[in-house]
């Protein structure tokens, strides 16, 4: 028979509690020491953190909220001294600290009685001109004078983290609410992690934070799913829909959904932004009860069914699609958003066969066309899945506009670099999409000295101008074809008269057009290159049903959304575009300022419901300090926000007033370095 000694951990104490009943109680007092970081958590972080109380709030009563592990020491000492240093979690505690102390600020005088429960979080009975979170001496008398409430008037115009949240704070909580939020509180908890005397806190600190592979944003969105469903939900969940949509989306089910939600939302989500992707999702689907979650589930794993159709065109149910989707490849996996869309509505009934043909050719002529001449092609597909939720009409139409003319492509193909060589000269010699062809450059990109185009005169013999005017035509659509590996091998580094028997051998007409030519040179290339581009423009058709807008305007709904204040944001646009105006704006903080000056006089309303259903940024009174400005009759804008969210206000206030499509702003390129 064997035993089992149990061992305790002398200088660890890890317990699971209540975040609100551990800082309520009334012997509390926390010490952040000195060689914590500062205070950083910004505006983003503390809206999270309020949706997350808001949606534990609102779950039913067996509902909490995990915030993570709190690590703290022991400090014996005075009264007046801190009985815990806090090592690791000065973020969160702060943060839940301003929350508390504007939910406080915002009812001590319509309740009371709630008010002192608040207060007990804030202060300690027998010391209540003391924060029961005490920062080191370098900001805690800023601190301080937040939370319990006593700035003066010279603290009007000062900046901080600590006012800027907690005015953030005041301004989502409305009276109707606060017992709301309370409930959400008090439904937080954490691990509490308490060392002895001699535990060694620096490597218990580094373990809790080391440099492994943090949760990744489909795992997140896994792990959110499930959480709170019972084992038997769990199972169900987990092998009905969640493992069918991982063998549909493979290594790629991060962008699956990435994707997704730029399709959802018409919204655009940088891949290489930290939990954007799942915070996202959590903005989309903030409450997923069992019977939600099993219909939500089922549309995830249709989508997924289409995804890997996309990634796998050969999957696709006939040969006409599987072509579509094999050409659509050829521009990345970024198109994967409207594609979910136009193929979801084409299952279900919404869009038709041709409508989705034509779509996707569209979408091709767009790509291709913008990067023959030279336009960037990033954040379009948002615009797009906006579009097209309005039919395939406004879809065509968007398209056409960002479209470049034919006038346009003839410039850039005579002289510029023929870009997704392959497919276009593919597509323009109708070739055998399976089939194996190399590039033929008849002009080579370095010909050597002996090659010649004519059979006469020698690469050598060329002037130093006709060499360079040959090198500049090279990789241009006139000097290119498609042959086959064994003919391709055969002509490597021929001459022109030499290449002409292996071109009339191919089995593509296109290619054997070039055995017909007698000599090659520029003119050879200038003509060819007329005559392709002809059928270029056939192939990848403008839609013609607008006018063009190529001066690669974003749309204001598309504009890049960046936390804080990032170095170079006085510079960010060249110009704004406001419904037909020019407008000379340089910055976010002045398009803010700006766009809801002009809402006050052309569509106040907007102004006003979008600020009471999210909170700000216009109020009827100047309710704390900061930096305030009248617009008239007593409103008040509030100008002290961060940059992701005074870009959010606007773009959520233009889209309020039904204007939002006709504003774009133009990145300067220290904006386009910013992205």
């Amino acid at each position: 028979m064997s035993t089992v000694t149990s061992v305790a951990a002398s200088h660890v104490d890890a317990t699971a509690v209540n975040t609100i009943a551990w800082l309520s109680a009334p012997s509390t007092t926390i010490l952040v020491p000195v060689f914590q970081r500062q205070y950083r958590w910004d505006i983003g972080a503390c809206e999270q953190l309020l949706s997350d109380v808001r949606a534990v709030a609102g779950a039913t009563e067996t509902h909490t909220h995990f915030i993570g592990s709190i690590l703290s020491t022991a400090s014996p000492g005075s009264a007046d001294e801190a009985q815990l240093v806090l090592i690791d979690g000065q973020q969160r505690i702060t943060t839940i600290m301003l929350l508390i102390a504007a939910l406080h600020h915002s009812l001590r005088d319509d309740d009371p009685d709630l008010a002192a429960e608040l207060a007990r979080v804030l202060v300690r009975a027998d010391d209540p001109d003391r924060t029961k979170l005490r920062p080191h001496r370098a900001w805690a008398d800023v601190f301080e004078s937040v939370v319990l409430g006593r700035r003066t008037p010279g603290d009007a115009r000062r900046e901080s983290r600590f006012d800027d949240n907690y005015a953030f704070f005041r301004s989502q909580i409305r009276p109707h609410e606060a017992a709301a939020i309370w409930r959400g509180l008090q439904r937080l908890e954490h691990v509490a992690i308490t060392l002895g005397p001699h535990a060694n806190a620096q490597q218990i600190f580094e373990s809790l934070n080391s440099t492994g592979e943090p949760l990744r944003d489909h795992e997140l969105i896994h792990n959110y799913v499930l959480m709170g469903l019972s084992h038997a939900e769990q199972s169900e969940i987990e092998n009905e829909y969640w493992l069918p949509i991982e063998g549909c989306t493979g290594d790629q089910i991060g962008a699956f959904w990435r994707h997704y939600l730029i399709m959802l939302t018409g919204r655009e989500i940088t891949a290489t932004a930290e939990r954007a992707v799942y915070d996202a999702f959590r903005r989309e689907f903030p409450r997923l009860d069992v019977d939600t979650l099993r219909r939500r589930a089922a549309q995830w794993r249709e989508y997924a069914e289409i995804y890997r159709m996309l990634r796998e065109p050969a999957a696709a149910p006939d040969a006409a699609l599987s072509r579509q989707l094999s050409r659509l490849s050829t521009f990345g996996p970024e198109t994967a958003p409207l594609a979910l869309h136009l193929f979801d509505a084409h299952v279900h009934g919404r869009l038709s066969r041709a409508h989705l043909m034509a779509a996707l050719d569209h979408l091709q002529s767009l790509l291709l066309r913008r990067a023959v001449v030279g336009i960037s092609t990033d954040r379009l597909i948002a615009r797009l899945c906006r579009a097209a939720e309005s039919g395939p009409a406004q879809l065509t139409r968007a398209i056409a506009r960002i479209t470049p003319s034919d006038e346009r492509a003839r410039v850039a193909l005579k002289y510029s670099e023929l870009p997704y060589a392959r497919y276009v000269l593919g597509r323009l010699a109708d070739a055998d999409p399976l089939a194996s062809f190399d590039l033929e450059r008849v002009v080579p990109l370095t010909p050597g000295d002996d090659w010649s185009g004519d059979g006469v005169r020698r690469w050598a013999d060329y002037s130093a101008d006709e060499q360079n005017s040959h090198r500049a035509l090279a990789p241009t659509l006139g000097n290119l074809a498609l042959l086959e590996p064994e003919l391709a091998d055969r002509a490597f580094d021929l001459s022109f008269p030499a290449k002409r028997p292996l071109y009339a051998a191919s089995e593509l007409a296109a290619t054997r057009e070039l055995a017909e030519v007698p000599v090659w040179g520029t003119a050879s290339i200038a003509a060819r290159t007329e005559l392709l581009t002809d059928r270029f423009t056939e192939v990848w058709r403008r839609p013609a049903v607008v006018s063009i807008d190529d001066d690669d305007l974003t749309p204001i709904l598309d504009a890049r959304v960046h936390r804080g204040w990032p170095r170079g944001w006085q510079r960010e646009f060249d110009y704004v575009e406001y419904r037909g105006e020019h407008w000379e704006v340089k910055d976010v903080r002045s398009l803010f300022h700006r766009i809801f000056q002009r809402l006050w006089a052309d569509s106040r309303q907007s102004a006003i419901d979008f600020s009471a259903r999210r909170g700000g940024p216009v109020y009827r009174e100047m309710a704390w300090n900061g930096p305030w400005e009248e617009l008239a009759d007593g409103s008040y804008l509030y100008l002290g926000w961060d940059s992701k969210y005074m870009l959010s206000a606007v773009q959520g206030v233009l889209d309020e007033a039904g204007w939002a499509g006709e504003v774009f702003v133009k990145y300067s390129y220290i904006g386009d370095a910013m992205a």
